[in-house]
């Protein structure tokens, strides 16, 4: 079934992700597009039943208001702003619509019916990339987090054999984690997998590079250079998957919005990228992203793993990576992991990690003075990963943590517990 959807204009909001998420509740889709849409690319999206143009804080850009074209008014949709200042339209509203506003305008003014949930979304994705991809190729970076694994997921329902999966080791995962990625696609889901291990390569590539864009980029772009290479090794891949989600898109910037940081697969990519993208989760939120998964047939454990970056520890080996400090990362990583496992904390919290800052402090070790690394332990609570709370560790077992990782990691001699939600402080460090 064709799912009805309620498109959403980006005139400056703070409140997009809040009101698509709020319609999507009530059972309609909605997506969120650009102010500057045109009256064309609009109505190649499918089943629209209404526009909402969202007006807010940052609809004043480069000197001026911004408003949708003229001819959006005349697309033949029905429209509500919410915002007095725009321009004229169906109804206007001065504050952020009640649930009722929201109701009437979606179902009564516009028609809409409540058929959005995953199957539906599933099946209309599928029918997307038949579609977009045809008879080719897709190249798909397979990191077995779980946006990749929903994507693969995705892409072997829709196109089987025509997908090729690539992961890559670039020397910045955690403990297992490659080994764990080849069994589980390879071994038992019988994917086309193809394993690089490019570990030596990155690390040179990061070598001396402290500034955080920086280091995103070159990850972003040398994943790129990666597939382009092995995608040279096979006949006709012209496309790229990707498990872009919503909130990545919000954090790498928008026309009205600033960047918080460049996720690797939004700012990172090249200019001359030699594929088309396909990115069938792009306008889901994490908590659907698992619901996705579930509704595909993957494993639980699978669509619940613990998220995990697409540049991997290099956003937690704080400043220029050294190999010291990655090893004290992924070694404490692993002991934090183990520990949350025995106390059903994995089961609990959305995201813990660790992370080693390019700094030492005093300490000391075997009666002697020492001069190491501290250890963060971070671990927070999320349902779109656009704000975090931090969860409260009974002491015991942070002093356990504490404890084997000052005993079992070398170049350590600190464990620190970072209290910051989100915002002000982002999910990851870098």
């Amino acid at each position: 079934m064709k799912q009805d959807m309620i498109v959403i204009l980006d005139l400056g909001s703070s409140e997009n992700t809040t009101l698509a998420r709020e319609i999507r509740a009530l059972g309609v889709y909605s997506e969120i597009h650009p102010h500057d849409i045109t009256k064309e690319e609009l109505n190649q999206l499918p089943n629209v039943k209404g526009v909402i143009l969202n007006g807010g804080e940052h609809r004043h850009v480069d000197g001026k208001d911004i408003d949708v074209l003229p001819e959006i008014y005349e697309a033949g949709y029905p429209v509500i702003a919410i915002d007095h200042a725009l321009a004229c339209c169906e109804v206007k509203l001065s504050a952020y619509p009640t649930e009722e506003q929201l109701k009437d305008f979606v179902f009564a003014t516009c028609k809409a019916e409540a058929n959005w949930n995953m199957k539906n979304f599933v099946a209309d994705q599928v029918e997307r990339i038949r579609s977009q991809v045809g008879d080719k190729k897709v190249l798909l970076a397979l990191s077995g987090g779980v946006d990749s694994s929903v994507v693969a997921a995705m892409l072997i329902k829709a196109i089987g054999k025509q997908l090729v999966c690539v992961h890559v080791n670039h020397g910045l995962m955690r403990k297992g984690e490659s080994e764990s990625v080849v069994e589980v696609f390879k071994n038992q889901m019988d994917a086309n997998l193809v394993y690089v291990d490019a570990s030596e390569r990155f690390l040179k590539k990061l070598e001396n590079v402290d500034d955080p864009e920086a280091k995103r980029k070159i990850i972003g772009a040398e994943f790129i250079r990666v597939f382009e290479e092995e995608a040279r090794k096979l006949e006709g891949i012209d496309f790229l998957a990707q498990g872009t989600i919503y909130p990545d898109i919000v954090e790498s910037g928008t026309k009205t919005a600033k960047v918080v940081k460049s996720h690797h697969n939004v700012g990172g990519l090249p200019e001359d990228l030699e594929f088309e993208l396909v990115e069938p989760l792009y306008y889901l939120f994490k908590d659907e992203v698992r619901a996705c998964g579930v509704e595909l047939g993957l494993p639980h454990d699978m669509v619940y793993r613990q998220p995990f970056p697409g540049p991997g520890l290099g956003v937690r080996c704080l400043g220029a990576i050294t190999r010291e400090r990655l090893e004290a990362v992924r070694e404490s990583d692993a002991i934090l992991r183990e520990e949350f496992a025995k106390s059903g904390l994995d089961q609990k919290v959305w995201q813990y990690f660790t992370i080693v800052p390019d700094f030492k402090s005093v300490g000391v070790k075997n009666n002697a003075r020492c001069f190491e690394y501290p250890v963060i332990l971070r671990a927070v609570n999320t349902i779109d990963a656009m704000t975090a709370s931090i969860e409260q560790i009974d002491w015991a077992i942070l002093e356990k943590i504490t404890d084997r990782i000052l005993k079992e990691v070398p170049n350590v001699n600190r464990v620190c517990y970072d209290l910051t939600p989100k915002p002000c402080g982002t999910i990851e460090w870098e």
